[in-house]
């Protein structure tokens, strides 16, 4: 009795594997023609068989990144970095957390998953330049972080100089011969430069944003298994 209870545990096990290998082929065909909804449900099938399958939970993620649900992608693309670093997709699976963080400008986050993926895969160029851009941004949001409590000083010293220059500048028109030298701009008149200044430095870094995120997305490791 106990070898037919073994023969028919074996089957049953071989019966699981086997529908959910169908389950993950079917989610990559529907995948590979831009069917997420489907592939989406596909994946969840398999993993309602085994919640623990490292291949289903990434190829689900890469659905869920292309639907634009980052934050469940991000969830099951988290690992416990000893657990998962030997195994054989592990550099892809730290690439995709890192271009899910970009999506949601998680910098730090980004750099982190970016910097496993290179201790796993030295050699990922892909993995070298979006480090260094993800890098920079976290570089430039921790400055302007600094930069924050500087700046709401210096805007208060510059509304108390601005009004003691206006009442210095009405005194100075008044007494102005009519030949005048080439008029300086005035506060108010720099200011507004500055400003124009750096919209168009914000509408530049937008635009580069836009582009380099177009890059990220079409570089994503995304050839489910």
């Amino acid at each position: 009795m106990k070898k037919v209870l073994t023969v028919i545990l074996l089957s049953l096990c071989c019966t699981v594997c086997l529908a959910q290998r169908g389950d993950l082929r079917k989610g990559n065909r529907h995948f590979a023609k831009g069917e997420y909804q489907e592939a989406d449900i596909s994946y969840r099938k398999g993993l309602l068989k085994d919640s623990s399958d490292v291949a289903a939970k990434y190829n689900l993620a890469n659905t869920l990144y292309r639907e634009g649900n980052y934050d469940e992608a991000k969830k099951l693309l988290t690992y416990d970095y000893q657990a998962i670093k030997d195994n054989p997709h592990a550099a892809d699976i730290y690439f995709n957390l890192g271009n899910t963080a970009i999506s949601q400008e998680d910098w730090n986050a980004a750099v982190e998953a970016y910097s496993k993926c290179l201790m796993i895969n030295p050699d990922d160029i892909q993995a070298k330049e979006n480090y260094t851009y993800a890098r920079y941004h976290l570089q430039n949001q921790d400055q302007n972080q600094d930069g924050d409590g500087e700046n709401n000083q210096d805007q208060n010293n510059d509304q108390q100089n601005q009004d003691q220059q206006d009442q210095n500048k009405d005194q100075k028109d008044q007494n102005q011969q009519q030949q005048q030298q080439p008029a300086e701009l005035s506060p108010q008149q720099a200011q507004q430069l500055l400003q124009a200044i750096q919209e168009k430095e914000r509408e530049t870094q937008e635009k580069v944003d836009k582009e380099k995120a177009a890059v990220l997305q079409s570089r994503q490791k995304e050839k489910n298994w």
